[in-house]
């Protein structure tokens, strides 16, 4: 990775974990975890956060990678969230797996190759989701 592109996801990380002390005051940047990676944000137990900040898309990875970091960290929920130029943080796309989300209907959305679905809504609606959601 080069020294751009990782001033790049700092940057975005910073700005993710800015916001999200707005409810969860003790959220950091995480530091590095070599191959055991538990997501890029500390301090929200219970809850792992993935940022990029990628010109090019790559969803199906990303949402594989956050999965496995939340396993590594024994989390229960996961976020994936994806920055969107030229918007505040709380407008970037915040990607959450629908079961994560609670009550029965949802925990048993599947698509027809038993993938897990994941809901796209903005940062500001995953954080409200979670707090409800007494994370």
């Amino acid at each position: 990775m080069s020294t751009k592109s990782r001033s790049k996801g700092t940057r975005a990380e910073s700005e993710v974990v800015r916001y999200l002390q707005n409810w969860w005051p003790t959220a950091e940047r995480r530091a590095l975890s070599g191959n055991k990676d538990k997501g890029d944000v500390a301090g929200i137990p219970g809850v792992v956060v993935e940022v990029k900040a990628a010109a090019t898309q790559q969803l199906a990875a990303w949402t594989r990678e956050t999965w496995i970091e939340m396993e590594n960290a024994e989390a229960t929920c996961c976020v994936l969230v994806v920055k969107r130029p030229y918007k505040a943080a709380a407008q970037w796309d915040a990607y959450v797996p629908a079961h994560h989300l609670g009550g029965a209907l949802l925990a048993a959305l599947r698509n027809g190759e038993g993938a897990m679905l994941w809901l796209r809504m903005d940062l500001a609606l995953a954080a409200a989701v979670l707090r409800n959601q007494g994370y």
